[in-house]
């Protein structure tokens, strides 16, 4: 009797039924293991169903997906061109392709399928989720990081998202060539990381924050000691062989075991660094970011979310107020000493992204910050200096 006869699905379903039952037996399997017993079943029930080889091989494939991988969804996980999956209940999956967003016409049998596939991966990866735990972050082997939020927190069905990592890094040249940056921009930046500039990127969520970092520490001197402190470690410095990396770690099933970004902070500063690159600061470790870039640690880099390098700096100093003491005045000032340039990128509704911000952190001994505007391009398309260069030159090779 050929496949055709039957729902394909209905096919998958059973057979997943045989596997799942023969598992019972077997004690945490490994990936091959696994294959040998989908490959064992589906040969056993084959003389049911008049499949050639490819079927069989797509069965299995199916099978194995929907059991340690995303079921339906896996072939976004690997087209290398898609930076971004968003699973909004079973029916409506989006995806991020070339900085677009497009609907994907894939979908999951049902609202209980697309739990069971998200329940299994989490917990494959020792991260329980359930209704009693129905919100969890996941942090993938190759640096994609995964949220899911389960009902009833999620009313229209089970939600996933996972950012991926693509492993791209874009020099210079190549930025330049795309209209991120202009060439004149981007060279006063490099020689402002060559001479310890301390640097601040912000802008939204996928605006190309990590990227532009990564593009940036290519340019510190070789012979420095660097820290590098990631959520998840997407930076990938060349040609540094004084280079430690840390990478914050999730709490555990029972709560314990978390590192985070904060703990890496203070650590790094018993390493004796020239510099200390952030991926990304949003919380209470703020304040201890402050204190690396005041205590002798100028050219460092951090990234954070914000829609403006001035919202940025205010942000900053909330941040810094919740996980400090220090009264609102003085972290505005240590800020404006600690900080030399803030850099703002943008991405626009046909997906390209830029800078659309350079500006200069200015001291301050009053309540608010000032900022010189270097640069700026509104639209994405036009680069607008907004003073001479010698001023330029001045402030990227100024030591004090």
């Amino acid at each position: 009797m050929n496949t055709s006869e039957y729902d394909i699905t209905e096919i998958k379903d059973r057979l997943t039924y045989y596997v799942l039952k023969v598992l019972k037996d077997e004690a945490d399997p490994s990936d091959e293991r696994l294959k040998e017993i989908i490959a064992d079943v589906i040969t056993d029930e084959s003389s049911r169903y008049k499949m050639d080889l490819s079927e069989k091989r797509e069965l299995a494939s199916g099978i194995f997906n929907s059991l340690r991988r995303l079921d339906v969804i896996e072939p976004l996980m690997q087209d290398p061109k898609v930076t971004e999956i968003m699973v909004n209940g079973p029916d409506n999956i989006f995806y991020e392709k070339d900085g677009k967003l497009y609907r994907s016409d894939i979908r999951f049998k049902d609202a209980s399928s697309l739990m069971t596939v998200i329940s299994c991966f989490f917990a494959n990866r020792n991260r329980p989720l359930n209704e009693a735990n129905p919100i969890s972050d996941l942090r993938l082997p190759d640096g994609s990081r995964a949220n899911a939020v389960l009902p009833p927190v999620a009313p229209d069905g089970p939600i996933l998202t996972i950012r991926k990592f693509t492993g791209i890094s874009h020099d210079i040249v190549t930025l330049i060539r795309q209209g991120f940056i202009c060439e004149e921009a981007a060279r006063f930046l490099c020689e402002c990381v060559k001479n310890k500039k301390t640097l601040f990127l912000c802008g939204g969520t996928g605006s190309g924050k990590t990227t532009f970092l990564n593009t940036l520490s290519s340019f510190i001197p070789k012979n420095e000691r660097v820290v590098t402190i990631e959520d998840s470690a997407e930076l990938n410095l060349q040609g540094i062989s004084n280079l430690v990396r840390m990478e914050a770690r999730l709490p555990g099933p029972d709560g314990n075991g978390e590192v985070n970004i904060g703990t890496m902070i203070r650590t790094s500063l018993r390493m004796r660094p020239d510099r200390i690159i952030v991926g990304e600061v949003r919380g209470k470790e703020s304040a201890d970011m402050l204190h690396a870039i005041n205590s002798g640690h100028k050219g460092s880099m951090c990234t954070g979310h914000a829609n403006s390098c001035y919202e940025m700096l205010k942000r900053l100093t909330s941040l810094v107020m919740a996980g400090s003491s220090l009264p609102y005045d003085a972290i505005v000032t240590q800020l404006s000493m600690g900080l030399d340039l803030m850099i703002h990128i943008s991405r626009n509704k046909e997906g390209k992204r830029f800078i659309d911000e350079i500006s200069r952190v200015l001291p301050t001994k009053g309540n608010d910050f000032e900022l010189m505007k270097l640069y700026t391009n509104e639209g994405g398309d036009h680069f607008v200096r907004h003073c001479s260069t010698d001023i330029l030159t001045e402030i990227a090779q100024y030591k004090g």
